[in-house]
């Protein structure tokens, strides 16, 4: 956030409650102070139970001095929402047995910690453009998607272009894997900028 000098947050969608997706949640606080209001956070019943259990200290009645200010919206799978006029429809895909949120910005979409999706979560996604594709490295993994299982499912969405996220560091070295990919699927990297049309 630092390094792409990012002074702006309107809200934050979750897509489920591991830790590497939360934990980062307590740096809000710079944003609340410069918008002067709770953070909006966007999260299934059970996210958003989950994150207040484990930042309790943000959600007492009786604020901890300096905690972040957080305020959960719902989200349900089934029903597209809107943060200003910007519609997001959520898309539900397995990790491992845990379901969890993927979403579609117009003709974007971010599906991170993704084993599988049933077909009817698949239609959500058909029309993408550009698809953000968690990807762990090219080993069989019981709740990730490997690279051969992530180019098969590419072939049913069919996007122009493929960014692969949530990379381990057994994926290899960024040039060498890069060369191995087909045309319109890659490895996204810090700093790497996507234009979104909101539709």
């Amino acid at each position: 956030m630092l390094r792409n000098d990012v002074r702006q947050v309107d809200a934050i969608l979750l897509t489920h409650e591991h830790n590497d997706h939360v934990i980062g949640l307590d740096d809000v606080r710079p944003f609340n102070f410069q918008s002067q209001r709770d953070m909006p956070i966007y999260a299934t019943a059970r996210v958003a139970a989950e994150v207040e259990q484990r930042f309790a200290y943000a959600f007492s009645e009786i604020r901890y001095p300096g905690a972040p200010a957080l305020r959960f919206f719902p989200i349900d799978k089934d029903h597209p929402f809107r943060i200003a006029d910007v519609r997001i429809r959520p898309i539900e895909v397995m990790h491992g047995n845990l379901p969890v949120l993927g979403f579609r910005i117009g003709d974007f979409t971010y599906l991170t910690d993704i084993k599988t999706i049933s077909d009817e979560e698949l239609e959500k996604v058909r029309g993408t453009k550009v698809l953000a594709l968690g990807v762990l490295h090219h080993t069989p993994h019981y709740s990730h998607l490997s690279v051969e299982e992530a180019l098969r499912l590419i072939q049913r969405i069919k996007p122009e272009q493929t960014w692969f996220i949530h990379i381990s560091h057994h994926m290899g070295l960024y040039d060498e894997v890069a060369a191995q990919l087909p045309e319109g699927v890659g490895l996204a990297y810090d700093g790497l900028k996507v234009s979104v049309l909101t539709g």
